[in-house]
């Protein structure tokens, strides 16, 4: 049996490939274009949104002191981040702060996760939920959800244990939630122990989708050592109850449940905010959004939020009715500030509102260009100013635009929109092949990259490209290649 590169797996498998490649305009409008649906009413006994919101404030409290105190400090922040030159930060922040560096370091970590921080390039700037953090309950919430949704990388695997075994318990933990949210109550650790066995050896059979006595001999490898080319083993299930307890401490460390050691075996409970998390997961909802009355009364910000679940004709309706009430450059100038803030999905509905406007906001709006964060939707709005077909107009991005701006667009589908929405998001990238997608998306150095990769990885069905998605993530989250 020959060897074969690491990367070459990806590639051949045809799960991992973009087959209906979509117009960015497509995907933009993904995001505006929501189905409007009544919202299904949680389980019986799950606590209100505002209690909901009050426990995951207190999870993630010491990641928003520490994002607070880097965004007053702003310079020291991005040396929080890892390495050497991060000792006399985190020194700093430990003492101002009353915590040790070792939970300076787990906070940063997790408010990176969480979106309550930002990275744009060597500069950590403070996320737009964090600017909301007391006031929002919706932003605490999908804050929360973003961390539930990481706990694999917030709580580091066992040593000596195979990748590739951690990476099939990361993928059979929704099993063992489902069971924790079914039982609405404590399960014996032995119970999910089995459950999990299970799983892994059934994603396993999933994998042998060609047995291996049905392929035929490799003549480059038929004179080879046999003990040289013998497949890889896989893991046995040995490892399993130490995995387990890796899955359940990282979940436990985000508040997603508890753990009770007991008299015997010890058992697990979903807390109110794991049990509310996983029914969202299974519903495949919106946390919520503003609703759109009032909105020619409203700042640009709180008028693009409430126009947020409207179709596009009734936005725009919106959108003329707020303009009529102003002088067009104080609207302009505005909008362009709210395209400048850290929420995805409004930097788009702000030039969808721009392009209502027209003619008078060309100027403005022709000086975006040289920001990066605006200048793929400035150059798209130009082009379809001058009268390029909106379909088309994305030809006039570069590949790493491009690319930058499925970034962005897949932060705001996962920050506002369903799981679905982001699973169709996948097909509009311009690149052929996830691999080739992914080697791009890490190259852009968009500061969403990570929350947008370990949400896609959570959201799509497909194993092989969940567990692709996920590793893409880890890379870097950690800095990898």
């Amino acid at each position: 049996m020959t060897s074969r590169k690491p990367d070459e797996p990806l590639a051949r498998n045809s799960r991992l490939r973009l087959v209906r490649p979509r117009a960015l305009a497509t995907a933009r409008r993904a995001v505006t274009t929501r189905r409007t649906r009544p919202a299904p009413r949680p389980p019986e006994g799950t606590p209100p949104r505002a209690e909901l919101a009050r426990q995951a404030r207190h999870v993630l409290a010491d990641a928003v002191r520490i994002a607070r105190w880097a965004a007053v400090e702003r310079g020291p922040e991005s040396a929080l981040r890892a390495g050497p030159e991060a000792v006399p930060a985190q020194e700093r922040a430990a003492a101002a702060l009353d915590l040790t560096p070792g939970q300076i370091r787990a906070g940063w970590d997790r408010a990176r996760l969480a979106g309550l921080v930002e990275l744009h390039g060597d500069t950590a700037r403070p996320g737009w939920r964090l600017h909301a953090w007391d006031r929002d309950d919706s932003a605490v919430l999908r804050g929360w959800v973003a961390l539930f949704d990481a706990w694999s990388l917030v709580h580091p695997a066992p040593e000596g244990v195979a990748p590739s075994a951690v990476a099939e318990v990361v993928e059979a933990v929704p099993q063992v939630l489902s069971l924790l949210q079914l039982s609405q109550g404590p399960v014996l650790v032995p119970v999910l122990l089995d459950l999990l066995g299970q799983r892994v050896e059934e994603l396993r059979e999933e994998r042998c989708e060609v047995p291996v006595a049905e392929q035929g001999p490799d003549p480059a490898s038929a004179t080879a050592d046999p003990a040289s080319t013998a497949p890889e083993a896989s893991p046995g299930t040995d490892g399993l109850p130490a995995l387990l307890d890796w899955a359940l401490e990282g979940l436990a460390a985000v508040g997603a449940l508890t753990l009770d050691p007991g008299a015997d075996a010890g058992h697990a409970t979903l807390t109110p905010l794991g049990n509310w998390a996983v029914w969202v997961k299974l519903e495949q909802i919106c946390v919520a959004a503003q609703s759109p009355a009032g909105n020619i009364e409203q700042s640009a910000e709180d008028m693009l939020r409430g126009c947020a679940r409207l179709t596009p004709g009734p936005a725009r309706a919106e959108y003329r009715a707020w303009l009529a009430a102003r002088t067009l450059s104080s609207a302009v100038t505005e909008l362009l500030a709210v395209a400048r803030g850290e929420d995805a999905l409004l930097r788009g509905l702000a030039f969808e509102a721009l392009r209502v406007v027209g003619a008078p906001a060309e100027a403005e709006v022709r000086a975006t260009v040289a920001e990066p964060s605006l200048r793929p939707y400035a150059l798209l709005w130009l082009a379809e100013y001058e009268g390029a077909d909106p379909d088309d107009a994305q030809e006039v991005l570069t590949r790493e635009e491009a690319t930058w701006l499925w970034v962005d667009t897949a932060a705001a589908v996962a920050d506002h929109g369903e799981s679905e929405l982001l699973v169709r998001h996948l097909e509009s990238a311009v690149q052929g092949t996830v691999p080739a997608l992914l080697d791009e998306v890490r190259a852009v150095g968009h500061p969403r990259t990570v929350q947008v990769l370990v949400a896609l990885a959570a959201a799509h069905p497909d194993p092989a490209l969940s567990k692709a998605v996920r590793r893409a993530a880890f890379q870097v989250h950690t800095g990898g290649a």
